[in-house]
């Protein structure tokens, strides 16, 4: 699927669409510093009927959400320099025990993920526009 915003308030649309196509617990979010990565997860955290703030877990590393269908966590791999310090947050644990898992900067880990299912969501800052590819 392809899309491209060009406002804030468009994020719905893309979440509205996206939801229904969300068949795995994995999903990859990719796209540079700004591109809206954060800003996508909080309308579909919002859509998923959670009430939590959503922030971004850039120091945090894993934040964890509540909604109707389950845990939601939402990583931030940008500052972690191998796949041992992956290993070392216990990514496998928070896998099998999620409804959902958010992955943003996913590259460190990517190679791992060989076997299981996921969707891979790219974010590109146009700097007019959004060009959104979902898989």
């Amino acid at each position: 699927m392809q899309f491209t915003i060009k406002s804030i308030d468009d994020w719905q649309e893309i979440v509205d669409k996206i939801v229904p196509e969300l068949k795995h617990n994995i999903l990859l979010l990719k796209g540079n510093l700004g591109a809206g990565k954060t800003t996508f997860t909080q309308f579909l955290m919002k859509k998923l009927g959670s009430g939590d703030e959503v922030s971004s877990p850039t120091y945090s590393i894993v934040n964890e959400y509540s909604t109707p269908q389950g845990k939601v966590f939402h990583f931030d791999l940008y500052r972690l320099k191998n796949i041992d310090e992956v290993y070392d947050i216990g990514i496998e644990e928070y896998l099998d025990n999620a409804f959902l898992c958010i992955i943003e900067w996913p590259e460190v880990y990517e190679d791992d993920l060989y076997g299981l299912k996921f969707h891979e969501m790219s974010i590109i800052n146009t700097g007019e526009e959004r060009e959104i590819s979902f898989d």
